[in-house]
């Protein structure tokens, strides 16, 4: 049975007056054909055209309703790098995205959206909704969605689109549902390719930073064409090379500035707690007591070759007490910057059939390969793992021969846990292999009916992005268990022998130990999209002496995901985190119609709609209205009102998977004595509520990541949403011809996006402190219903599926202004300055807890700055040009609270908030033309953050101490390109 979104007045308004205007457009005989721009072109062209993204509309308008902001290949050059995300990144209206310098595989699971975790891709984000939010166009047709052999992600990865074959990229700063369909909630980027192109273009490109991670790009590009074709070829090769996280002082601790304590208790000496069932006397250090708190909780002193244990006195040999200085640092074995190459193909084929029939085909394959590196795998086995799975169920055998207890250790009775980190295997390594192609076959042309010109054209599409990542020195769990259990049991299975975790780095494991638990895991993914679209464009009709004119179009596409975990992370056997597969597909037939009307000499009024039906949910209407008023020559006023929605993705729907959340708990996130009961009382609210779930004395949470149940949902409904954007551009004509001024540009856009059923799962932070604030018990509050701690007081794996749960708000203003100097003597001078400041991000869910998501602040290794400005200063006379960029982003606060370790600076002395200060970055480029006589030879030399400012230090971020998705890498990178074109 069809569900359909909440009725949608505007859409449907919409609908009927553009559905009654159509007819209009072929009341005459059809006349002969007239020359137009080609039809590919209605998608996507620059402001110097008729057409811009946002519309399918041919305008002769430069400024439209709606804010577009446009990078051509100029402009693109001067930013210094070569990949289309970095660049994308750098803009003021983007927020955090997967980059470079995110190296998070094998350190947190599978993020709660079944998209997995999209390792060595680049997504784009804009206005801080989300790179789901943002709908990816190449040359106005969707991108397929990138898969990183770790899920099915509702996000395009934009480095699969290599920068060699972009002409330009147009973004447009406003949602655009009811034009292009899901995704385009918070905007639409828009990569059109390089098609008139004649001639041959090499290229090449070499740079590195202070630390290392040299980067080299070459690539060639050939074109040319006869009276009625035209073709174009390029070739690409992209390498970025690794920076270790210990070449960088601030990320050579887990949390900056506190040394081990922010360290991981999966240590090489290991760790072990347990209670011994022999000892009666209920005052005693190894007591079985039921809450856990006289068990014992010991690690090897270093050095230690040869393990001593004597219950009389545990930590008067070989052991003694864990405490957070015994804590391994983890972050020397990670990464800065993750090693990328990628390899391309394009070529796109014009050809005419006759005079007003074109036949267009454009082909890509990228190659990408990518690793993710981190620390040891640890092995956490005992109930206090917490894992859910095996690893909580493994009986460490008496007869074990190196088990220094001489007791069974057993879940059911006495065993917390035991913890060996095994240094001598050496680091996880995850190498991905993603391959990335694109078809594109169909029809263009032109034609007249009367008066009325018109352009069309119909195209098929097959694109796919297929990964496979494999996974070294993982261990099967199910192999730990059988290694650690009775002797005689294990001498029966082939290849097994007894596994050591008890003799620290003194005693490492042997070959053989290693050998049988030790496993490689490969993993797969693979989205394709296959799409048909048809749209045609022109006159509608003549409003005095000003022309209406209309789109519409249809459009089938049909979406495959697949994800295919490794059968031992399917099974739960993998050490390192489970997984569910994934086969799935969906249809959506949509069909739109957008029209602009001239109502005034002055004014003019657009308005689209689009119907859009999905063989998931059901279907949806969407609409757009804007306007256009421009009350004299130089000032132009704009607006527009749109609904839009985003159909949740094969991940969101069908996922499953675990997810290490990272949970401060309140009763003891830092080992301070919250629970104290040697006074016999409950001092505080949250004392009382602690101890009413079950924690002990001095409890410390044993690992701030939380293993997560979580997945998709396939009854989900879309997200909607409704924004509108306000804004005014004055070019004022006082400002050209004078001695200081060519030319004078100001704009000013105010943005506004709320999103309605957004999909995602519950904020278990903010959950489990509700709980606790209501007394700790699923009596006293429904948050604290996916709760629950084991007998040492640790909390037990959480489910937590996703649901359509969340309201976002956000709103804000871009300010833009450009202005260009005669051609003086000296040479002329140009300035550019972008900046976008957000007003509010607030995020609540349905359970009215409040996102600690919010403008100027710093939360889950994402920060929302307040302001966020790019300035480019240029001189240019000759074939001599130098431009000046400085990047600004305003300072963002992070709580203490969030943070694991209660001595980390900048937040001692009962500090509420840290700052993280203000950064500006300056980037400075030289480049020369017709270099040394050789016409068309371009040299260009230049250093990105030239001054090697370093990232605020972050301690709540996860990895290397900073924000990866807001901030540059530390140190300055230099860089110099050579372009050849004949």
């Amino acid at each position: 049975m069809m569900k359909s979104l909440r009725p949608q007045r505007l859409a449907k308004a919409i609908q009927l007056s553009l559905l009654l205007s159509l007819p209009a457009a072929f009341a005459s005989n059809v006349a002969a054909a007239q020359d137009a721009p080609p039809a590919d072109q209605a998608n996507a062209t620059t402001l110097d055209t008729v057409t811009v993204t946002g519309s399918r509309i041919k305008q002769s308008n430069l400024v439209t309703s709606q804010p577009v902001f446009i990078l051509d290949r100029q402009k693109l050059e001067k930013t210094g790098v070569q990949t289309v995300g970095e660049i994308l990144q750098q803009l003021t209206a983007s927020g955090q995205a997967l980059n470079a310098k995110f190296n998070s595989s094998g350190n947190f699971g599978y993020p709660n959206d079944g998209g997995g975790i999209g390792a060595g891709s680049a997504q784009v984000d804009l206005r801080n909704l989300g790179s789901k939010r943002v709908l990816v166009l190449v040359d106005g047709i969707r991108w397929v969605n990138e898969s990183s052999a770790s899920g099915v992600s509702g996000s395009a990865d934009v480095n699969t689109i290599p920068l060699a074959i972009v002409e330009r990229v147009e973004v447009l700063e406003d949602g655009a549902s009811a034009i292009y369909g899901s995704d385009a909630i918070a905007g639409v980027v828009n990569i059109i390719t390089r098609r008139n192109f004649d001639g041959a273009e090499a290229h090449a490109y070499y740079g590195e930073y202070e630390d290392g991670g040299e980067t080299t790009e070459a690539s060639v590009t050939l074109g040319g064409g006869g009276e009625r074709f035209n073709a174009v070829f390029g070739a690409s090769y992209y390498e970025q090379k690794k920076i270790s996280s210990g070449s960088w002082e601030q990320s050579s601790f887990p949390t900056p500035g506190t040394g081990l304590r922010g360290g991981s208790s999966g240590t090489p000496q290991g760790r072990y707690t347990f209670c011994d069932p022999s000892i009666a006397d209920p005052t005693q250090y190894g007591f079985c007591d039921p809450a856990g708190e006289m068990w014992f909780d010991l690690t090897l002193n270093d050095g230690t070759t040869t393990p001593a244990w004597d219950p009389n006195d545990p930590t008067g040999g070989t052991y003694h007490n864990f405490s957070g200085a015994d804590r391994f640092n983890f972050a020397p074995y990670n990464l800065l910057l993750t090693p990328s190459k990628r390899k391309a193909l394009f070529t796109s084929l014009n050809y005419d059939l006759t005079d007003n029939v074109r036949l267009h085909a454009k082909a890509m394959y990228n190659n990408r390969t990518s690793t993710n590196q981190a620390a040891p795998e640890p092995i956490f086995v005992g109930p206090f793992a917490g894992t859910g799975g095996i690893a909580d169920t493994v009986i460490v055998h008496a007869d074990n021969p190196y088990n220094p207890f001489g007791i069974t250790l057993d879940p059911a009775s006495n065993f917390g846990w035991v913890t060996r980190r095994p240094v001598e295997v050496g680091p996880r390594i995850f190498n991905q292999d993603v391959d990335t192609s694109y078809f594109n076959l169909g029809l263009d042309g032109t034609f007249a009916v009367g008066e009325h010109s018109f352009s069309w054209d119909v195209n098929g599409v097959h694109s796919e992005n297929k990964a496979q990542q494999h996974f070294f020195n993982g261990y099967n769990v199910a192999k730990i268990k059988l290694a650690l259990g009775d002797p005689a049991v294990c001498a029966l299975v082939p290849g097994c022998v007894p596994l050591d975790l008890f003799g620290g780095q003194g005693r490492p494991m042997t070959q053989e130990m290693i050998d049988w638990i030790r496993t490689e895991q490969i993993d797969a993914s693979k989205q394709t999209l296959d799409l048909l679209q048809a749209n045609i464009t022109g006159d509608l009709f003549n409003i005095g002496d000003r022309t209406a004119g209309f789109a519409a179009g249809v459009e089938h596409r049909k979406y495959r995901g697949e994800f295919n975990p490794d059968p031992l992370r399917r099974t739960g056997e993998s050490q390192d985190s489970f997984a569910a597969a994934v086969s799935a597909d969906y249809k959506v037939d949509e069909i739109y119609a957008e029209a602009n009307f001239p109502v005034l000499a002055s004014l003019e009024l657009n308005a689209a709609v689009r119907y859009s039906d999905y063989s998931t949910f059901g279907d949806a209407t969407t609409g757009k209205v804007g306007f256009r008023w421009q009350p004299v020559e130089d000032l132009v006023f704009r607006g527009t009102y749109s609904e839009g929605f985003r159909a949740p993705n094969l991940g969101e729907l069908y996922g499953l998977t675990q997810f290490g959340a990272t949970l401060v708990d309140p009763c003891g996130p830092t080992g301070t004595l919250v629970v104290d009961a040697s006074d016999g009382l409950n001092t505080t609210p949250l004392e009382t509520a602690c101890r009413a779930q079950g924690v002990p004395n001095g409890f410390e949470q044993a690992n701030t990541q939380i293993t997560t149940f979580t997945g998709g949902n396939p009854d989900l409904q879309p997200e909607e949403s409704d924004s509108y954007t306000v804004g005014m551009v004055y070019s004022p004509s006082w400002a050209e011809g004078l001695s200081w001024s060519d030319k004078l540009d100001f704009e000013l856009s105010y943005y506004n996006h709320e999103v309605d059923g957004a999909i995602q799962a519950r904020d278990l932070q903010a959950l489990l402190e509700s709980c606790l604030a209501a007394g700790g018990l699923p009596t006293s509050s429904p948050s604290c219903a996916v709760f629950s701690r084991g007998p040492s007081g640790n909390l037990n794996p959480p489910n937590n599926f996703l649901d359509n749960l969340g309201t976002i708000k956000t709103d804000g203003m871009d300010v833009k202004v450009n202005w260009r100097s005669p051609e003086w003597g000296w040479g002329r001078l140009t300035a550019g300055l972008q900046a976008t400041t957000v007003f509010k991000y607030e995020a609540v869910d349905v359970d009215g807890f409040k996102s600690q998501r919010e403008e100027g602040v710093e939360v889950n290794d994402s920060a929302i700055p307040e302001w966020q400005t790019n300035l480019q200063v240029g001189w240019s006379k000759g074939d001599w040009d130098v431009s000046w960029t400085s990047r600004y982003i305003s300072s963002v606060k992070e709580a203490c609270s969030n943070v694991p370790v209660a001595e980390a600076p900048g937040c001692m002395g009962g500090v509420e908030f840290n700052d993280l200060g203000s950064t500006t970055y300056h980037d400075l480029q030289v480049g020369w033309k017709n270099a040394f006589t050789l016409d068309g030879l371009k040299l260009s030399l230049g250093v990105n953050n030239i001054f090697g400012k370093e990232p605020p230090v972050c301690l709540t971020c996860s990895l290397n101490g900073y924000d990866a998705g807001t901030y540059d890498l530390p140190g300055s990178f230099w860089y110099v390109s050579a372009d050849y074109r004949f």
